[in-house]
């Protein structure tokens, strides 16, 4: 076996890092856990070991069934990979202590409740180091690894920029509103494991409401049906409520694309508040990315748009947000305008860039991948800290 590489998250750059996960050897079984379902698989180089991730139903509500679940497919994926990991690595929704493993009061997973160290007992069960960490969190960190920011650096190394971005915000538009953050590398967890929450902002609409309530699955059903006049059981399901909004489909199109609008616009300000404070590039994920063309524009409206100020109107962000996704809004970032500023009292110059500029793309990884490589690469950067 070769020797194990040292995983400092302040590698000089991500690509070394991703290069570092490639070469090394060993193995992680790893669990994306939701609300309805449980997800496994086995990770080793960075790389996916099944082709087809086992399932399984998560009967959240039932916390010894829940747990009977995890346990079941745990080892049935240890066993399909020949018994070979070194680590169990965790995506699981919070509130949790997820330094020490133990999940705390779930709404999605009602059974899990008081306290319960699900780390602790399946390092007991399996004799294997157990790690959790939040989904949305590990979905950033996978992105910074393998995805969007790698992407990005790739493309400002070919142009012969000297500019790397470093930091990056993560979302991702589901069940719920997630997020996570990379900064110079590090994902960030903080002191109360409860950084990265982005679905407890305000909603812009109603002061009263957190801003998922406009951000989810749910949101976009109540919106078509508010904005169709049906009941919210008759709604569809965002899918389909995006084919109605591009003609595919019998519906009502004018309510589709305000639901979608409006999802973008409260999305779009709570992204806008986080990135004022991370100033770095945004990558959204989740089951609704796959409609991002629907609320992209409302979307950057936002981020793009202006507040008022004692002097006047000024600008949401100190810096303008691409579209990534535009390859016009890529090469705007990759070779942005450059001026030649002379050097007051020399004969000398330097280079200056007078816009400050970032982006926001769909996720390059997918969802699921993009939060199984940030677990992967979490439990062996825990392994190699000790």
């Amino acid at each position: 076996m070769s020797p194990r590489v040292q995983l400092d998250p302040r590698v000089d750059t991500d690509l070394a890092m991703m290069d570092a996960l490639r070469d090394d050897p060993r193995l992680v079984l790893v669990l994306d856990a939701g609300g309805t379902s449980l997800r496994f698989n086995a990770i080793q180089g960075g790389r996916a070991l099944l082709e087809v991730p086992r399932t399984l139903p998560s009967f959240g509500d039932d916390l010894e069934r829940c747990l009977g679940q995890i346990t079941e497919g745990f080892a049935a994926t240890h066993a399909a990979t020949g018994q070979r990991a070194v680590a169990l690595s965790l995506a699981f929704p919070g509130p949790a202590d997820y330094r020490r493993g133990i999940i705390g009061d779930l709404p999605n997973l009602t059974g899990f409740r008081g306290g319960v160290p699900l780390g602790p007992m399946l390092a007991a069960r399996f004799g294997l180091p157990a790690f959790i960490n939040n989904d949305g969190a590990l979905f950033a960190y996978g992105e910074a690894l393998g995805g969007l920011l790698p992407f990005v650096n790739d493309r400002l190394a070919a142009a012969g920029s000297p500019r790397r971005f470093r930091n990056l915000l993560g979302v991702t538009l589901g069940t719920g509103f997630g997020g996570g953050i990379v900064i110079d590398g590090r994902l960030v967890l903080g002191d109360n494991s409860a950084a990265g929450q982005i679905w407890m902002m305000r909603h812009p609409g109603d002061r009263g409401r957190v801003v998922e309530q406009g951000v989810s699955i749910r949101a976009v059903r109540r919106e078509y049906a508010a904005a169709a006049g049906l009941a919210l059981d008759d709604a569809p399901e965002p899918k389909r409520i995006a084919e109605i909004a591009a003609g595919a489909a019998p519906g009502d199109r004018r309510a589709a694309a305000e639901a979608f609008r409006r999802l973008g616009q409260a999305a779009g300000d709570a992204i806008a508040s986080a990135l004022a404070l991370i100033d770095g590039l945004v990558v959204v994920g989740g089951g609704l990315s796959g409609a991002a063309g629907l609320f992209r524009a409302a979307l950057l409206d936002e981020l793009n748009g202006q507040l008022d100020a004692w002097s006047g109107p000024v600008d949401r962000l100190p810096f303008r947000v691409l579209d990534l996704d535009d390859p016009a809004g890529l090469a705007a970032l990759v070779a942005p305008e450059i001026r030649d500023l002379p050097i007051p009292g020399t004969e000398q110059t330097i280079a200056y860039a007078p816009h400050k500029l970032t982006g926001i793309a769909v996720t390059r990884l997918g969802t699921t991948a993009a939060i199984e490589l940030g677990a992967y690469a979490h439990a062996l950067g825990e392994i190699t800290r000790g």
